[in-house]
């Protein structure tokens, strides 16, 4: 306890209310040693200290650090999870099909090494997978899961089945969106690089 008391006096030594306080405290003594302040010299000096401390800006609270190839890590872990669910689940051969192609997609954009290290700096990117792993994914199985059974007492309109087949292939667009976009910023960064080569050439 004796530490973390030191801790925060020293702490508010170094601040700028502190310094902004002594600062104006200083110019009161000098009122003092000129013989403005008179008799009540430490009412001006305590004055202008605290008058100094609180005109001072606030501590700036840095945030904390963060690291995006963090949130991918445990991306890794929920779409391993959403492997396991799916696999106990029983879905038509078509959907079945579509659904491992997207997992694997969504697999080879987390892997850990250059397409992961793109996939980092685009946070929409990131974003869309994240949407399509934890909510979109599970939500679409899901709701085939429950509708099918509710379809064989209500026969008749579009089946379960080609919803699932029609949504599983929205979310291969989008995948294959997101897979596009990160070839453009490759080939992006590779043009720029280029062309600093060709400048320094030059220069």
């Amino acid at each position: 306890m004796a530490t973390s008391r030191a801790t925060g006096v020293l702490t508010y030594l170094e601040s700028k209310k502190n310094l902004a306080g002594s600062a104006c405290g200083l110019a009161g003594l000098a009122l003092t040693l000129a013989g403005v302040a008179g008799a009540y010299w430490p009412v001006v000096i305590a004055g202008l200290y605290g008058a100094g401390a609180l005109i001072a800006p606030p501590e700036r609270t840095a945030p904390p650090p963060f690291d995006p190839r963090e949130e991918l890590g445990v991306l890794r872990e929920d779409l391993g999870r959403l492997r396991a669910y799916v696999a106990e689940v029983e879905l038509p051969p078509g959907a079945e099909e579509a659904l491992a192609e997207l997992l694997e997609l969504y697999a080879a954009l987390l892997e850990p090494g250059w397409v992961a290290d793109v996939l980092v700096t685009e946070p929409e990117a990131v974003h869309a997978v994240s949407r399509a792993v934890r909510q979109d994914v599970p939500e679409s199985v899901d709701a085939y899961n429950r509708t099918r059974w509710w379809s064989r007492m209500t026969p008749g309109g579009e089946s379960p089945e080609q919803h699932l087949e029609r949504q599983l292939g929205l979310l291969r667009e989008e995948a294959q969106r997101v897979t596009a976009g990160l070839h453009e910023v490759e080939a992006r960064r590779q043009q720029t690089h280029t062309a600093y080569l060709e400048e320094r050439g030059r220069s």
